[in-house]
């Protein structure tokens, strides 16, 4: 009787044994865990019975002995194939899209079995007919969401047991994709709402989730979703393959949005400065609305940089930023020649207001000042384009205007200009720097006091109307030296002009427009300076003295003109059957007049006694706006512009119409005559003109000077036309020619429209910053900005992988190119003053690999101007690149690997040369 009894346990267990076994095969529970004793058992899904059967939804549950479960709300649950409710069990079991709804809980399996004694829920995965695992839960409480491949959950304690969990975090200010962190553990414990303990757990930004190229391993972890992962041990993984990259433990913000953070610093060696860390640093938010970043560098031989930049912003409102950088620059050690100090700073601010904020009134702000030679010198600003731009400039601006009639528009405006070409560095007498502090500006709406002021303006009368206007200005010019001290305001200018101008307009014979008006002005100056002659000691020559006066001053000065021009078209027709149908020429002849009297009675005499010449001079010489003319001026100007363009017929069979082509986008010739001129009476013919050809791709402009008169032995213009003197009607002067041509592998593939609206899309969706150095291409090389703590791009994957189709017919490429040359002949000098050659161009050779450069030729100095050449390899999760200026000035390299994602944008190894 005992051997049957342990006969009969024996094959109890054997039973029980097989039945876990099977299934676990099947994938309906999971394997169980040594920390905790599974409280559901969870049998193979019976054998379907109809009468068994519960079809259609359940929202009320009651247990065997009739007590309602300790639910704070219903469940709602459905299944596809089978719901089948057990009493004996005290279980409701679901088979195939299965699905459970408990208030923010939401629980999608191929299979769930609940207990509705325990409140407890377990789901699984379920096989298709090819063996397949399917259906894997899905399972969502609140945001957050998991995907693993079983799951044990209970309703009261809100406690999971989850196994293969895969989740997705949002970080930062990244989008859900490819700047979002994925969250993978092998066993997950679910402690409360925003708590969950992972074993065996991976982190990536990777898009790819089911072979990620990289990933940190961690072995034990607590996870807050939206907040951190705090792990022990970690380590990289790079295609599965260990690195040595390693950390005892490790913190992994995940916080939605902006939080402080540490940003690590890159570590490096410069030969003349020692070892160095930079970009190190700290983040913090302000607000919802502003943010200050603090970044500094430290070099072992003294020198040292910090930097602090913040932005802001409130939509419909206002945003903008505030950068300040300021270095401590040590060159060698103290002892040695090359030994020396110096301090570099710089303040650039930006700020733009919405109109919709306040439609009457408007601030702007645009500040970029500082060292000269800041741009060149810094540590960490080794920016290539900015180093080929010789100017800073500044402007702070306030405007209000005052809508009722007449308007009045009112401006307060701060300004400065700042040469940096080294000429002007390393010349200590040049002042280098001019402001305005302030301008003021305010102006009236036109005004027709012979007209209605709704009604139509006809004629000569009706058409008489003025506007008034002022301009007040404080301005001054300094140098580096003086800049931001008292000194700086030495030679400041403080002086106001107020103008009427008055004008009326008319048609002569239907077919020529006529113009005529006047204007005055009235001009304030609170400084003017009188002038004498000082005899020398002991009969050396004498010399000027000049005597400010202090005080208000002012003078007043007007002036008449006259215009009449009219618009003529011609058309030269070939016929519909020819390529070139037709070529229309449109000119506009104008012919204007101004005269302008003397102004004597602001002009004294003093007598220079060494000469007996009598000198006339103007209290107001010197003065902002300068002294009004001494001398009637009575000219006469004509101007004629040109526009040519063709109508050919269309490449396109299905086109209706013909194609216009412009043959001269613009063709100008002005010139001038002197009436009150003793000589030289005529003014040199200029002539200016561009056209865009090649199917816009190629842009051309041009301007030449062509002077009638002849030129003596010491390069002076003499009465005598040139053509008297031996030479030709005109002698050019000089001239410039500027040609542009842009290609690429789209050029070839697509129509312009559908490229045109490309571009526009793209510049919808990214903001560009010009590459500065003066231009908004890449032709002075492209920017690699240090104090730029993104890693990389924030774009997704190319569509396509690998496999683009695209690279099958083509390769895309762009190529742009630029030529420039000035030609001075003006004093038979007969040379260029500049004349160089620029290109710039891209290759994709495979879609994650791109290589280009930048270079050109200047042929008036014979050498190459700015060269640089750029290697770029997308690594699916990392970016990799690097630049090389092989010779010049500003010969140096940069290397940079790093994942792309801002979420581990400290994950990187950069290394660069320096200056």
């Amino acid at each position: 009787m005992q051997s049957n009894k342990h006969f009969f346990l024996l094959l109890v267990l054997l039973l029980v044994g097989t039945f876990s076994s099977l299934a676990q095969e099947d994938g309906l529970i999971p394997l169980p865990i040594k920390a905790e004793k599974d409280t559901i058992i969870a049998p193979l899904f019976p054998d379907p019975a109809k009468k068994d059967s519960i079809a259609g939804d359940s929202t009320t549950l009651k247990t065997k002995s009739g007590k309602e479960p300790l639910l704070l709300d219903k469940i709602k649950y459905k299944a596809k194939d089978h719901v089948r409710l057990s009493q004996k069990d005290q279980k409701i079991y679901l088979y195939n899209e299965a699905e459970i709804y408990y208030q923010d809980t939401e629980l999608k399996a191929g299979i769930i079995i609940m207990d509705y004694i325990k409140n407890e829920v377990y789901a699984g995965r379920i096989k298709d007919s090819l063996g397949n695992y399917t259906q894997l839960p899905y399972f969502k409480q609140g945001d957050n969401e998991i995907r693993p491949d079983s799951i044990r959950f209970n309703f009261d304690s809100q406690k999971a047991l989850i196994w293969n969990s895969r989740t997705e975090q949002q970080a930062g200010l990244g989008q859900l994709g490819s700047d979002a962190m994925k969250v993978y553990a092998e066993i997950t414990k679910k402690e409360n709402d925003s708590v969950y303990f992972l074993h065996e757990g991976k982190l990536t930004t990777s898009s790819d989730t089911i072979n990620p190229d990289y990933y940190i391993r961690i072995r034990k972890a607590k996870f807050v979703p939206k907040k951190k992962v705090i792990a022990g041990f970690s380590n990289l993984y790079i295609a599965d393959v260990p690195t040595p990259i390693a950390l005892p433990f490790a913190y992994f913000p995940l916080t939605v949005g902006r939080s402080a953070g540490v940003m690590m610093p890159t570590f490096g060696n410069d030969p003349d400065r020692g070892y160095f860390l930079q970009n190190g640093g700290y983040y913090v938010p302000l607000s919802d609305y502003a943010d200050i970043t603090l970044t500094g560098d430290f070099y072992t031989n003294g020198s040292y940089g910090f930097r602090t930049q913040s932005v802001y912003t409130k939509r419909y409102r206002y945003r903008g930023n505030v950068n300040f950088r300021y270095e401590n620059l040590v060159t060698s050690q103290k002892g040695f020649d090359d030994y020396s100090n110096s301090k570099v700073w710089n303040i650039q601010v930006s700020h733009s207001q919405d109109t919709k904020a306040s439609p009457n009134s408007q601030f702007s702000a645009s500040v970029n000042l500082g060292s000269s030679s800041y741009y060149q010198n810094s540590l960490n600003q080794v920016n290539l384009p900015l180093t080929q731009n010789n100017n800073l400039s500044s402007s702070i601006s306030y405007s209000k205007t005052f809508p009722a009639y007449p308007s009045v528009n009112m401006s307060l405006t701060a300004s400065h200009s700042q040469n940096t070409s080294p000429a002007a560095r390393e010349d200590p007498t040049i002042d280098n720097i001019q402001m305005t502090l302030p301008t003021f500006q305010a102006s009236m709406e036109r005004i027709f006091p012979f007209a209605k002021k709704d009604g139509i303006k006809k004629g000569v009368i009706q058409n008489i109307n003025f506007q008034y206007d002022v301009n007040a200005r404080n301005s001054l010019t300094t140098n580096d030296e003086d800049f931001a001290t008292a000194a700086m305001f030495d030679n400041a200018l403080v002086g106001a002009k107020h103008r009427i101008p008055i004008s009326t307009n008319f048609k002569v014979a239907k077919f020529f427009s006529v113009t005529m008006g006047g204007s005055y002005e009235d001009v304030w100056a609170l400084e003017t300076y009188t002038q004498r002659y000082e005899l020398g000691d002991d009969g050396a020559i004498g010399s000027v003295v000049r005597d400010t006066i202090t005080g208000f001053d002012r003078y007043n000065k007007y002036n008449m003109s006259a215009s009449i021009g009219t618009t003529v078209y011609g058309t030269f027709n070939f016929g519909e059957d020819k390529k070139i149908q037709a070529i229309r020429h449109v000119m506009r002849p104008s012919l204007s007049y101004g005269y302008s009297p003397s102004f004597d009675q602001f002009y004294d005499e003093y007598l220079n006694n060494d000469s007996g010449e009598v000198i006339q001079y103007s209290r107001f010489e010197g003065t902002l706006n300068g002294a009004p003319s001494l001398g009637k001026s009575n000219s006469l100007s004509f101007s004629l512009a040109n526009t040519l363009e063709a109508k050919v017929t269309d490449k396109d069979s299905t086109a209706t119409e013909a194609k216009k082509v412009p043959i001269l986008s613009n063709f100008n010739i002005s010139t001038g005559y002197n009436f009150e001129s003793d000589s030289l009476k005529l003014s040199p013919l200029r002539i200016n003109g561009g056209t865009n050809i090649l199917d816009n791709k190629m842009s051309i402009n041009f301007s030449a000077g062509l002077d009638p008169y002849a030129i003596d032995n010491n390069g002076s213009r003499i009465e005598k036309f040139n053509i008297d003197n031996g030479g030709s009607l005109f002698r050019l002067t000089q001239a410039n020619i500027n040609i542009g041509y842009s290609i690429d592998s789209e050029t070839f593939g697509r129509k312009k429209d559908d490229r045109d609206k490309e571009k526009e899309d793209e510049a919808g969706a990214y903001d560009y910053v010009a590459q500065s150095g003066g231009r908004d291409d890449d032709l002075f090389g492209r920017s690699d900005n240090f104090d730029d703590r993104r890693s990389g791009d924030d774009d997704k994957e190319k569509e396509g992988d690998l496999e683009n189709p695209r690279y099958a017919t083509k390769i895309p490429w762009n190529f742009r190119l630029a030529y420039s040359a000035s030609y001075f002949n003006s004093a038979r000098q007969n040379e260029f003053s500049s004349h160089s050659l620029m290109f710039s161009g891209d290759i994709e050779l495979s879609p994650r690999w791109k290589v280009g450069g930048s270079s050109g030729y200047d042929f008036k100095n014979k050498g190459f101007t700015l060269t640089q050449l750029r290697f770029e390899r997308d690594l699916k999760s990392f970016r990799m690149n690097f630049n090389w200026t092989p010779f010049g000035q500003y010969s140096r390299w940069y290397y940079f690997i790093g994942i792309k994602s801002s979420i581990l944008s400290d994950l990187k190894w950069e290394n660069r040369s320096q200056n």
